[in-house]
């Protein structure tokens, strides 16, 4: 169990968390936010690269803030900037942060680091130095880093940024299949990386958790409350102007944009019901419309 009990932290005059607290169990938790929400502070605060200002954070009833050893040994973390050691190859440097999570058996660490390369797709580049690969590729070598050693907890922080639609879904099936049995938070500000993975999740903004649920409690609440039309783009602004604190979300459709209200009867002439997506979810709550 990881309890996350008012955890607040500052930069300056920025509130980046801000009374935040959470309780995680074993499985894929999905933690959805806009950039600048606060996800990536308070996932280096989880993985135990800052102190917050106040606050207390406990993993199996230990206090990690003043014994962060004890997350360290049992995390497995991608941050959203990943940086790499040059000139040395995947297969190499894979082996050095074996070790240094303590995979100290040859065999064993030779074995896991040969596995993940072929589960991120990296097996027949394995020879080559990091510092060349692409942006995809040294996000799926982060990916395999953040795996090594079996960690109990598991922060990936961005991590389907840079990846092409079939790199992204292995990617998400790879975190699927770990999620049995480890506590695994997914920070990203993609809806649909939450929508397909996750039985649990929060949405942040401006530093808060502003809602928590199953992904389908939380489209229930708007169920019959979404409307839609299109109206042309001209147009755009008087409608905003006129639903104003009720527009979830615009979308450009073959020369015309679709408009979505948070209402809950029929807006005007034109407006037709709609199934709400957790996308219509996600606006609604970090809006603070419900």
């Amino acid at each position: 169990m990881l309890s996350i009990k008012n955890l607040h932290k500052r930069f300056g005059d920025v509130h980046a968390l801000n009374n935040v607290s959470l309780d995680l169990s074993p499985g894929l938790f999905g933690l959805l936010g806009p950039n600048g929400a606060g996800k990536s502070t308070l996932m280096r605060t989880l993985a135990t690269l800052q102190k917050p200002d106040e606050g207390s954070i406990s993993y199996n009833g230990t206090d990690i803030i003043s014994n962060p050893t004890v997350m360290r040994e049992t995390l497995g973390y991608l941050p959203q900037d990943f940086g790499v050691y040059p000139r040395m190859s995947a297969r190499a440097l894979l082996n050095h942060i074996a070790v240094l999570k303590g995979v100290t058996d040859k065999a064993a660490r030779e074995a896991q680091v040969s596995a993940l390369l072929k589960d991120v797709d990296l097996l027949k580049h394995a020879s080559a130095s990091v510092a060349t690969y692409s942006g995809g590729m040294r996000q799926r070598f982060g990916v395999a880093q953040a795996l090594l050693g079996d960690p109990k907890v598991l922060i990936v922080d961005e991590p389907t940024a840079g990846l092409d639609p079939l790199q992204r879904q292995m990617f998400l099936d790879l975190l699927s299949e770990a999620g049995q049995d480890k506590i695994i938070i997914l920070s990203t500000h993609i809806v649909e990386d939450v929508r397909d993975l996750c039985p649990d999740m929060a949405i942040m903004g401006e530093g808060e958790i502003v809602a928590r649920g199953n992904p389908e409690n939380l489209i229930d609440k708007i169920r019959g409350k979404v409307w839609r039309k299109t109206v042309d783009k001209a147009d755009v602004d008087a409608v905003k102007a006129k639903y104003e604190g009720r527009v979830l979300k615009t979308r450009l459709l073959m020369g015309g944009v679709v408009v979505s209200v948070l209402s809950d009867t029929k807006p005007e002439a034109g407006f037709e019901t709609a199934d709400p997506s957790l996308e219509d979810a996600y606006f609604a709550h970090l809006y603070r419309m419900v």
